[in-house]
Parts: structure tokens; C-alpha cells; sequence
């Protein structure tokens, strides 16, 4: 190698470096930062919980409205308009996403041809990127239009030439928007030449997403600011430096809010308040179509998110640990009952940072029902509410985290990684420096337990048989729906059901975790497969009040070697040790031990490998629960299994659940991968065009900006236009092959970092290689011959190497391999039982 390729190699690698991490800025050290409220000198006390009830009409069941306590309004309030000054986290992303999210262009209605200031061709060119405003916001996008909202039809001089849905005149004013009585934080602008507004900011139109006032909007900023060019001029948006005037928040209520399976609205569009519910989960949420506005297939970050079925997110993508696992957005059912079956299997030890989580005694007095789940000075009895179990530090540390998850206190929690494409180590945020520096945080953690409340009160099932025609969906053969009972009850309620017998001692794993937690298990399973263990739960089952105050889920930690699921949420990073969530995971996850070892498919080849899978808390799941089943299809943890319906009435819920149910128990059904067929069981997610990774030239740091043209002479395949492109990736590529690609040694081996670095560095160069000798818009073809020699190097440094999505669980049928399966008739009794859940 000569010393011109050796320097541009070297100059190269600088530059991805660059990229990367926004030129080296440097940043302030973690746990020397406050947050904008704390540094308004803004106290916990002066964040009260807002007391109207603005939607009581929510949340009905049995057709009737759930009166709630003060408490309980407050609760809920929380839950559907607190953002916790995560606005700033929001814009923040905005820009370290190269522009791909961008919430104020999702929340406008704006139309190309009703823009007058537009020539008929620019109407043409730029009309596909905006296939969304509030008429189709639900069908397309899958979010909640706000009752009392209608929608933009033009620019509006109020808003900055905004193109935002307005209030109509005939509804009540948002009380949340009351100045006076929730004043904003005063920072920069805000408060001066720009409104302070309210700490619950303005509502947008989106149910879940509220606007703020944007303090670095100051005189300057206003004065770049053209409405116009924001929406129609790339050169203009598509700017790291482009302050907008609003920042926007996101609350809880924006991935959990949805249409009321018992109570739909006529038309999903234009939804009542009536015919929202504050706990099902964002089912037909398109977060492709939301965190890339533009959805141009022909980005590998929209075909990333593409891998997300509608109602499915990978909650670790801004905190990334490169491993892309799409997981459906959890409904929030029957609390009551999810805190009793912790009290027998969700035992959890805490230590070091996990011990300074709030838990239900700080707020309740000691003999309140909700204060048995936590015992000085270590331990807890935690549901588990993320699916590989890694939340175990008691219900409040759950509930408290998935705030710092959406942006709160994003001062601190930005500084320890690097936000959306990783390649820094990353390190724990502190519950201590948080409560230290944040009254954001304080005044969350003060909030929870009235969520808590609220979801005790409201999250009850809602069953097929009181929704709108569902009756006529439910069997009427007793004989049939009694032998469902008796399948679920020899089959599925060792991990469906939190009433369970109480096995011999030493075979119970009740509050058996960490280290020996495996050996728990083992014996725990052997006997649920004894005769003994199915004729006690077949009575149990046949009891007339089996279905009241059940969770319908052990939440007991399954193994991935016995469930076959895709692997790569149980592989998830963001809990262990010395992670970004180590404060948020007890001791006894982060002593499980291995489950062993999985089978995974080459995704060229289709050849079986063997891959082991660590310790130390990875490699489990928990199952989920079955409450209101019917409602919920398609099925699997990342909704990969079944048809996804964007209706949510209940004709369209049951012809999705039987489509869905159906191939769980067939599984021979279930999609076939488009390239391998049948030489693998099941689907991977694949590039469906051809693709490249690109950066506008406005998001590159301003000193690769000013070498425009030696970059582009001396890298032309990377450098393009004044951006960054790099591809093409051929079509047909393995989304995960990229997405799941691990830059960092994991091992603390000097010799293994130093053997990782070089097949890093071995890939970078090979990669650069292949990528220089293709031509100048090279055909699909001829990328896919340069890409083939790459696959194996990336396999090697991928952290998730199980790219199939949809297969596993086959419990029942007859690729389970410990029991055999179940004939036709049986499923279907089976299916008319799981119908009345």
C-alpha cells in the first residue's frame, strides 16, 4: 500500500470519525450538567400535577365512564400531556437524525398544491414527500388526530406560517395550555420575544405530541426563519443551523393512546374522546413513515425502520446498543393483577445504582395494598414490563425510565452515547445525578405513583363479548369451548396464566433469580409437563372466575433456546452492567446465567450456525399477556405473525386475530423468506430496492463543509453533491446484516479488543475496496456481486446474527420438539377460548 492510499485511508476514517460524532464538539462531563428547569431555578414544587379532568369521556368500559379520584385525573393528565421538557431532546434528534424526523413537518397538513408560491413542476417534484396531512394521519401513519382539532389549508400567521391543525371555534379551550396556572420554563427566548407558554406546551392536533415555544428562537433565528422554503426548499431544511420556532414534546399518551376496542369510532380520522383509550398501545403506529417524514424506500435508514410492522419500535434506537429489535408497543392491562403474580415470581435483589429507584413506600403508608412490593434495604417484587424482562427494579423505576427513554433530562442522558448510530462506549446514567440536577426528573418521580393509580383504576380487560357485534364472533358449542379450556390449561397457562398451583417446594421458582435462575426454571418446566401439574391447571382453568384478576401471564423469565424466537430481544445490551440502564436493572438480571446455545441461518446460504448466547442477564423473555388477545393481532413480539388490519373496528380486529392466530398454531403459514424459501423457518427482513446511506450537506460539521470539492474529487464514492452518499446497497440485502453491525469489542480482554479492532478495520478497508471499484451509478447487479464479498466479514462483527423474524414459539404444533402437537379440532377449541380473553 502506498503512502497516498495509507494517508487517504487514514484521512477517511478521520472524516467517518467526524460524522460520527458531530466533529468532536466537546461536551460538557456527565453529571455536570442541569436541565433547563433547574437551571431557571425551577423547583420540584412549582410542576404540580395539572387536576382537570379534560378526558374523562376516555377510557370507558362497559359502555360506561370510569369515575376517577383527583388522584386518578392527575394520573392520567401525567400519562397523556406531561413531556418533561423533552422537547429539547426532540429537536435535538431532529438534527442528529440528518433531518430524517422532523415532528413539526409530521404534524402539518401542508399541500403542495395549495402552495401558491410553487411553479406546477416544483408541485410535481416535491408532491410525494408530503403523503400525509390530517385526513389520512390515521390510515397512513397510524397516530390519533385530537378531537377539536380541524385541519390546515394553509399557512397560519399565527403559527409562523406553520401549516398546523387549528382549534376549532365551537370546542373548549385545552386547559393544559393555561399559562397562568402552569407557566413554561423562562429560558432564552422563551418569555421574551417569544410566548413562555405553559409547562404542558400547546396541543398540536396529535394526540401525544404537544408544541413549546422554542427559546432558541430568538430575534435573529426569527428573522432567518422563511415558512415557505421550510417546507418546499431542501437547501433550506435540510440544515443542521435551522432553528424552528416551536420545539415539540412527546408524552406517554403518543405510542399508548389509541381507538377503544369496545368502543371504535366511526370514522378513525375523526375520533371522540370517547373512543380513545389511554392503555391499549399504539397498535397501528408506522414508525417508518413517522421517524423518516419523507419515506423514500430508497434510504437504508426508512428501509431500517421499515423492519417495524405497524404497532412495533425498537425502544433502545437513540440509546442504540446496534442491535435493531422491533418490539410491539405495550398495552397496559389489569395492574392489580401484574402486581400480585409479582409478589410470587418477580422477586429481584437490588444493588449499587438500582438501589436508589423510588419505590411505592416513599408515597403510600405502610399499610397501603401497594406497599408490600418492596422490602429494606434490597429487595423488590417487580413486574416486568420490557420484553426480555430487563426492567426489574420495582413499577415506579419502569415507569420512570421510559420518561428518560423519550428525552427527559436529555442535558445528561445525551452525554452518555452516541445518540442513533452508536460507536462510543456507553455508560450508565445515574438516578442520583438525575434526582441531583433535574426537576424535570423530580417531578416525574413525584408524579408516577398517580399514573399508578389511574391504570388501577381504568386498565381492566376489555372483552370481545362487550364490544359492538362481538358476541356473534364467540362460539356457542359448550362442548367445544370446554376442550379449549382443557388445552390452555395443559398447554398455555404454565406461561399465560398468573394463577398457576403451587408446585412442591424446590420445583417452585418463586423469587428464584439470578445465578441459579436456569436451574429454577428446568424443574419448573419438567413439572408443568407432568400429569400432575395439567390436571390441577385443567381445575383451575374450568373455574367460572379463571379469567377474573388474571394476568394471563407468569411473567417468568423463558429462555430463548425453548421459545425459538427471534433472538435479538433477548440479546438487547441497554441492562446489563455498566449499560445506559444499569440504574434500571436489578442484580439478579444482571447474574442470569447463558441459556445456551441457538441455531441461525446464513442469509445468503441458509446454512444452520451455532451462536451462543451470553450471560449476565441476556437471552430470556417474558411471555406475554393474553388479556383482550382478540383486539391485539398480528402476534409475536415484533408483530411479525399474521396480517395487520389499519382498521381498528372489531370486524377488521377479528379477521387480523383469526388471520394471525392461525399461523401461530400452523405455523407452516407463516411468510416464507423471498430469497431462501423454505431453506430457513421463516422470514428475514430484506432491502426492497436498492439503497445508499446519505447525509445532506446542511448536517455535516461545518469544517468537512468547507472541503467540499477535494472530498468529492478525492472520495467520490462517499462524497456527492457537497453530502455524503454511500451505497448502493444492492436490493435484497439483509437489513440487520448493516443495522446490527458491531463497531466495539464487548470483551475486556486486551488481546479480543485488539482481534476486534483489526476485523473492524479489515472491513472498513475491504469495504472502501469494493465500493471505490464500482462504477458511477452502478446497476443492482453489479452492487450485489461487490456486496457478496462482504457478507461474511459483517457476520462476523455482527452483534445480532439471527436475521429470521417471524419464527419460534411453536407451542402446540408440531415443530415443538418436547411435546407433539395438537390436532385441527383441538386448535380450534383452543382459539374459541383464547376469543373470550
Amino acid at each position: 500500500m502506498g503512502r497516498n492510499s495509507r494517508e487517504r485511508i487514514g484521512m477517511l476514517l478521520l472524516l467517518c470519525s467526524m460524522i460520527l460524532s458531530s466533529c468532536g464538539k466537546l461536551e460538557p462531563r456527565p453529571g455536570q450538567v442541569f436541565d433547563e428547569a433547574r437551571s431557571a431555578a425551577r423547583g420540584v414544587s412549582s410542576f404540580p400535577a395539572a387536576d382537570e379532568d379534560y378526558f374523562r369521556e376516555m377510557d370507558q368500559n362497559n359502555k360506561s365512564i370510569v369515575v376517577l379520584t383527583l388522584d386518578e385525573v392527575k394520573g392520567r393528565n401525567t400519562w397523556i400531556v406531561w413531556t418533561g421538557g423533552n422537547d429539547r431532546f426532540w429537536d435535538t434528534i431532529s438534527v442528529k437524525s440528518a433531518g430524517a424526523l422532523d415532528f413539526l413537518k409530521t404534524l402539518s397538513s401542508y399541500d403542495p398544491e395549495r402552495d401558491p408560491t410553487l411553479s406546477p413542476e416544483k408541485k410535481v417534484r416535491i408532491k410525494d414527500k408530503y403523503k400525509f396531512s390530517r385526513s389520512n394521519r390515521w390510515n397512513y401513519l397510524g397516530l390519533v388526530n385530537e378531537p377539536c382539532f380541524e385541519k390546515a389549508t394553509g399557512p397560519d400567521p399565527e403559527r409562523f406560517g406553520l401549516w398546523l391543525d387549528k382549534r376549532r371555534a365551537d370546542c373548549p379551550p385545552d386547559p393544559f395550555e393555561n399559562e397562568m396556572k402552569y407557566p413554561g420554563v423562562k429560558i432564552g427566548a422563551r418569555g421574551k420575544n417569544m410566548p413562555l407558554g405553559s409547562y404542558y406546551g400547546y396541543a398540536s392536533g396529535i394526540v401525544g405530541l404537544r408544541l413549546f415555544p422554542n427559546p432558541d428562537f430568538d430575534e435573529a433565528a426569527a428573522k432567518k426563519w422563511d415558512p415557505v422554503r421550510y417546507y418546499n426548499d431542501p437547501d433550506y431544511y435540510d440544515s443542521k443551523d435551522l432553528i424552528k420556532p416551536f420545539r415539540v414534546g412527546m408524552s406517554c399518551g403518543f405510542c399508548h393512546v389509541g381507538p377503544n376496542p369496545l368502543k371504535p369510532p366511526a370514522d378513525p380520522e375523526n375520533p371522540k374522546w370517547e373512543n380513545l383509550s389511554s392503555n391499549v398501545g399504539a397498535q397501528y403506529f408506522w414508525v417508518d413513515r413517522i421517524f423518516v417524514w419523507e419515506a423514500d424506500p430508497t434510504s437504508f435508514v426508512y428501509q431500517l425502520f421499515h423492519t417495524s410492522r405497524p404497532g412495533a419500535l425498537d425502544t433502545s434506537l437513540v440509546s442504540t446498543d446496534n442491535i435493531n429489535n422491533p418490539r410491539t408497543m405495550n398495552a397496559v392491562y389489569s395492574l392489580g393483577a401484574r402486581l400480585e403474580n409479582a409478589k410470587r415470581w418477580g422477586k429481584e435483589t437490588l444493588a449499587g445504582g438500582s438501589l436508589d429507584n423510588k419505590q411505592f413506600n416513599n408515597y403510600v403508608p405502610p399499610d397501603h395494598w401497594l406497599a408490600q412490593f418492596f422490602q429494606p434495604p434490597a429487595t423488590v417484587w417487580a413486574p416486568r414490563v420490557l420484553k426480555d424482562g430487563a426492567d426489574s427494579v420495582g413499577g415506579l423505576g419502569a415507569l420512570n425510565r421510559v420518561y428518560l427513554n423519550i428525552g427527559l433530562f436529555s442535558e445528561e442522558w445525551l452525554l452518555h452515547f452516541n445518540a442513533l448510530v452508536g460507536g462510543k462506549p456507553t455508560t450508565p446514567i445515574e438516578i442520583k445525578v438525575a434526582r441531583q440536577n433535574s426537576t424535570y426528573w423530580e417531578a416525574t418521580e413525584a408524579q408516577t405513583p398517580n399514573m399508578a393509580l389511574f391504570f388501577l383504576k381504568t386498565a381492566t380487560p376489555q372483552k370481545l363479548k362487550d364490544a359492538p357485534g362481538g358476541e356473534a364472533y364467540l362460539t356457542k358449542n359448550i362442548a367445544q369451548l370446554t376442550r379449549g379450556k382443557e388445552i390452555f390449561g395443559e398447554r398455555c397457562a404454565r406461561c399465560h396464566s398468573s394463577k398457576i398451583p403451587t408446585p412442591a417446594v424446590g420445583v417452585d421458582p418463586a423469587g428464584c433469580n439470578g445465578a441459579g435462575y436456569l436451574d429454577c426454571w428446568k424443574r419448573y418446566w419438567e413439572w408443568t409437563k407432568s400429569d400432575a401439574f395439567k390436571k390441577q391447571m385443567r381445575e383451575v382453568v374450568m373455574a367460572d372466575d379463571f379469567l377474573e384478576n388474571n394476568f394471563l401471564s407468569t411473567e417468568l423469565r423463558v429462555p430463548v433456546t425453548l421459545l425459538e424466537t427471534n433472538a435479538c430481544s433477548p440479546l438487547a445490551t441497554n441492562a446489563i452492567a455498566g449499560d445506559i440502564w444499569d440504574n434500571f436493572s436489578s442484580q439478579s438480571y444482571k447474574d442470569l446465567p447463558s441459556v445456551g446455545e441457538i441455531t441461525v441461518y446464513h442469509p445468503v446460504t441458509g446454512k444452520p450456525m451455532p451462536y451462543k448466547m451470553p450471560a449476565g442477564g441476556r437471552g430470556y423473555t417474558r411471555p406475554a399477556s393474553l388479556i383482550s388477545l382478540w383486539s391485539t393481532a398480528p402476534f409475536l413480539l415484533n408483530n411479525t405473525v399474521g396480517r395487520f388490519d389499519p382498521s381498528p373496528s372489531v370486524e377488521a380486529r377479528m379477521k387480523s386475530f383469526e388471520d394471525s392466530i392461525e399461523k401461530m398454531l400452523w405455523p407452516e403459514k407463516r411468510d416464507k423468506d423471498l430469497l431462501l424459501g423454505d431453506k430457513v423457518p421463516g422470514r428475514m427482513d430484506r432491502t426492497t430496492t436498492t439503497t445508499y446511506i446519505r447525509v445532506a450537506r446542511g448536517y455535516l460539521p461545518d469544517e468537512l463543509q468547507k472541503l467540499r470539492d477535494p472530498l468529492e474529487r478525492w472520495f467520490p464514492w462517499i462524497f456527492r453533491d457537497g453530502g455524503v452518499q454511500i451505497g448502493p446497497i444492492p436490493t435484497g440485502t439483509p437489513i440487520n446484516l448493516l443495522a446490527n453491525l458491531n463497531i466495539l469489542a464487548e470483551s475486556s480482554d486486551p488481546a479480543e479488543r485488539l482481534r476486534h479492532d483489526k476485523k473492524v478495520l479489515d472491513l472498513l478497508l475491504k469495504a472502501k475496496h469494493d465500493l471505490k471499484s464500482l462504477p458511477v451509478n452502478a446497476t443492482d447487479d453489479e452492487a450485489r456481486k461487490v456486496f457478496a464479498d462482504l457478507v461474511d466479514p459483517l457476520l462476523e462483527l455482527n452483534k445480532c446474527p439471527d436475521f429470521i423474524v417471524n419464527r419460534g414459539h411453536y407451542f402446540g404444533t408440531s415443530m415443538f420438539k418436547e411435546e407433539p402437537g395438537l390436532g385441527d379440532e383441538d386448535k380450534r377449541a383452543l382459539i374459541e377460548f383464547l376469543k373470550t380473553f
